[in-house]
């Protein structure tokens, strides 16, 4: 059996049986109440947009529109790898370790496991369920980080990113800052390219940029790629999440 969501093989998730990055299929599984879904964004420089990238790399693939794009424009992103995609792209992986001054990987987790007590699934994913499971799944993902990168990651972002309040101060103990955002690009690898791509256009001063890096046979990839090129072409400086503040 898979790691992910502990019950499905890694033949049905690649054979698109189940959406675990909250696509279309997995939105349909909703959102139980009383989450968190905290907001960050960055200080700008003045007299412009000043923008911060973060893309998340959930169990799944590479996708290289994006990646390519940031290299050639020369744009700054924060990737969240799990540990299961980074043992399943060692060729991405690879891609983004050689461009250190491009890429920063932070931590979205051993297993993807959304950080929420109790057994409600959280857009289709099994939560982790228990506080002791919680700090599992954010140390064994910072564990997983530091042994590609030789650096301890700084900030951590879970699975959907939702949280249950009384998760977020455990994973702050544990030395983590938690990498919230403010404008979601693709809610999940959903959305067509044209809506993506207008969201992204359309950022503002501090705003911290969230999508995905990890699906590439969806359209909205596309999306990210072609409105981080427009918006650096209006003018948009990028910056890394060290600028951030809550």
């Amino acid at each position: 059996m898979c790691e992910v969501c502990g019950a499905v093989s890694r033949r049905a998730f690649c054979g698109g049986a189940l959406a675990l990055t909250m696509g279309r299929a997995a939105l349909a599984g909703g959102r139980p109440p009383g989450l968190l879904e905290p907001a960050l964004r960055v200080r700008g420089a003045g007299g412009g947009r000043t923008v911060a990238v973060s893309l998340d790399a959930c169990p799944g693939w590479f996708d290289r529109r994006i990646a390519d794009v940031l290299v050639a424009k020369a744009i700054p992103a924060t990737i969240f790898v799990t540990a299961v995609w980074m043992r399943w792209n060692p060729e991405g992986l690879a891609y983004f370790l050689a461009r250190p001054d491009i890429f920063t990987l932070e931590n979205h987790g051993a297993r993807h496991l959304p950080p929420v007590l109790g057994d409600a699934r959280v857009y289709g994913l099994a939560p982790a369920g228990t506080v002791e499971a919680i700090r599992a799944e954010v140390l064994d993902g910072a564990a997983a980080v530091e042994k590609v990168t030789g650096r301890r990651p700084q900030w951590y972002r879970g699975a959907a990113g939702l949280y249950s309040p009384a998760a977020i101060p455990v994973i702050e103990a544990l030395g983590f800052k938690v990498a919230g955002y403010s404008l979601n690009s693709d809610q999940g690898a959903s959305l067509p390219p044209e809506i993506v791509a207008r969201r992204l256009e359309a950022a503002k001063d501090g705003d911290v940029t969230e999508g995905h890096i990890n699906q590439p046979r969806r359209a909205s990839g596309a999306g990210i790629a072609e409105g981080l090129a427009a918006l650096q072409a209006a003018g948009a400086q990028f910056v890394g999440l060290e600028t951030a503040y809550g």
